[in-house]
């Protein structure tokens, strides 16, 4: 199913990211992962992809078992780092072979280690262009890509991010995914930004719950998302508290989502860290609260 067939404010749907495991325990846990959240119904879930293809044939084939395995719809991220042009087509080819149906199409973070991207020769430069190869070449795929409502960390200005994204809009992508954020203020004047733009397409809020005092610390330096400062001292004072953390980032999330819900998003995008019990909090919670829940 394509995924932009599932993204109607009236019927809302949830979905769910993963990364490919690196170890035989990890997948255990993944699949373990997968069966406690199946009962929620996501709308689907998506596989990220590693920094140059570092996990291609993990990503590929964890799409193509969740589908056949769970029944649930999946969805391949795909980066230009680290790739050619022709080994975008293998990879692309690849995925279409594998019947995948949706691909969500991202530029990707400089390797590890380095602090801007530079394509490699013979490489994509812009995820619009990836988008492009997409369509030129008629691939099958629902094409959706990321979109930042803080602003990317690389961009000279809010305005320059905006003109980006109409480039992979135009280009064909078809949704949006946003990169996570804390306070939906961010979200609500993004958007209004960019249907300003001309950028009708639907864009999904991404969550995450907050679920460890640190790791939020790595994210928001990672990825440049502000933490509302109430949250920020709440979470101080609790942070050698594990379970109070998680309790905490998990009443945020949910408010955040009671919000987004209520203003009409067409879906939310939950980033899991392949790890069911704080998503499936917010979601049970969420669905227990209308007749009308998210599908």
């Amino acid at each position: 199913m394509k995924i932009r067939n599932r993204l109607n404010p009236s019927k809302p749907c949830f979905s769910f990211e993963f990364f490919p495991p690196k170890t035989a325990e990890g997948e255990k846990n993944l699949w373990a992962t997968l069966e406690d959240l199946k009962p929620l119904e996501p709308g689907y879930v998506s596989v990220t992809y590693g920094a140059g293809g570092s996990t291609r044939d993990r990503t590929v084939g964890l799409v193509s078992n969740i589908k056949q395995r769970t029944g649930i719809e999946a969805m391949a991220h795909l980066t230009c780092v680290g790739h050619t042009k022709e080994e975008l087509i293998g990879v692309l080819d690849t995925l279409r072979d594998a019947k995948i149906e949706n691909v969500l199409a991202l530029r990707g973070d400089p390797p590890k280690g380095e602090t801007t991207y530079v394509p490699v020769a013979g490489g994509l430069q812009y995820a619009n262009e990836l988008v492009d190869l997409i369509r030129e070449r008629e691939y099958p795929f629902c094409v959706g890509s990321a979109c930042y409502p803080e602003g990317h960390v690389e961009t000279q200005s809010r305005d320059k991010d905006l003109e980006h994204l109409k480039k992979k809009v135009d280009a064909g992508a078809e949704f949006l995914v946003s990169q996570l954020f804390f306070d939906n203020a961010f979200y609500f004047d993004f958007l209004e930004r960019a249907r300003r733009a001309g950028i009708n397409v639907p864009i999904v809020p991404g969550i995450m719950p907050i679920t460890n005092f640190e790791q939020v610390g790595r994210f928001i330096r990672l990825c440049g998302a502000t933490l509302p400062m109430r949250l920020q001292l709440q979470l101080e004072k609790v942070k050698d508290d594990p379970e109070a953390v998680m309790q905490l980032g998990v009443a945020h999330a949910t408010v955040q989502c009671v919000e987004l819900l209520a203003r009409g998003v067409p879906g939310i995008h939950f980033y899991t860290l392949n790890k069911s019990p704080a998503t499936r909090m917010i979601v049970t919670a969420l669905k227990g609260a209308s007749p009308a829940s998210p599908a």
